[in-house]
């Protein structure tokens, strides 16, 4: 039998025209379909900034649609070559389950990051304790939040661990209150101590007219009355509270002349 090797290499030539244009077709509507996804998404982002809207969740609008358009996109491209889009749909729905039940981890992190959203228990730029991190939020993502803790390291928390978990926002209220400590000598009268330093801790910058300091015994030792210093700031003036009410009580302490804490035992002579 002859083969006809020109009119093999005419179809071979036809087939090969006919997918080269097709392959010509779906780059251009690839770059043109990715280049209006991105115009869209930036007029839609563009649009709700102009909102009361968080940044948090023009993120998640903001990835959320250009995932779907991608999908979309690359069906159409599929389409375009002949693929039935249906049995892609279905291949596309058992890789998500096959990937979903993989990755179960991801897709409790993505669901508890939606929750962290609408329930909104803090907001970038807030000061909380989540996950068994303390730290100031940078961002809450997808699947992970990130908090800059005190000594300047960025942490990623997963969402599912920072939902399941106790949630202390320390930015939520106008303030938060010191907790120190004051040790007595047995000479030393209390109340004259608590007065001294309530007049000298009123006077440190940023500590709040009200609620009034509380400085009050709280227990005793054998080294005398324990007195439990308790002035109130922002949170942002936390550190600098605490920090100059502890030089105020050893100044104060100092400057009165009381004496160091000892412990006093009575032994008895047989």
């Amino acid at each position: 039998m002859d083969i006809d090797l020109a009119k093999i290499i005419q179809d071979l030539i036809v087939i090969l025209s006919q997918f080269g244009m097709k392959l010509v077709g779906a780059l251009a509507l690839w770059i043109v379909g990715r280049y209006l996804i991105k115009l869209v998404n930036q007029m839609l982002v563009s649009s709700l900034r102009r909102q009361p809207i968080e940044p948090t969740i023009l993120g998640y609008l903001g990835s959320a649609l250009t995932v779907i358009l991608n999908i979309t996109l690359v069906v159409a491209i599929l389409g375009f070559f002949g693929v039935q889009t249906t049995t892609f749909a279905a291949l596309l729905a058992a890789a998500g389950f096959a990937v979903g039940t993989a990755w179960s981890g991801l897709l409790s992190n993505f669901a508890a990051g939606a929750f962290i959203v609408v329930l909104h228990p803090f907001k970038v730029g807030d000061f909380i304790s989540a996950g068994g991190i303390i730290g100031t939020v940078e961002e809450i993502g997808l699947f992970v939040t990130t908090i800059n803790t005190m000594d300047n390291v960025k942490t990623f928390v997963g969402n599912n661990k920072i939902l399941s978990d106790n949630i202390q926002n320390f930015s939520a209220n106008p303030f938060r209150r010191v907790d120190l400590l004051a040790q007595l000598d047995h000479s030393v009268d209390p109340k004259a101590a608590s007065q001294l330093l309530r007049e000298r801790i009123s006077k440190i910058p940023n500590v709040i007219a009200e609620p009034q300091p509380d400085i009050e015994i709280l227990q005793f030792t054998p080294m005398g009355p324990v007195l439990a210093v308790r002035p109130y700031c922002n949170n942002d003036h936390y550190w600098q509270v605490y920090f100059d009410t502890n030089r105020i009580i050893r100044e104060s302490f100092g400057e009165a002349n009381y004496p160091a804490p000892e412990q006093h035992f009575a032994v008895k002579q047989s």
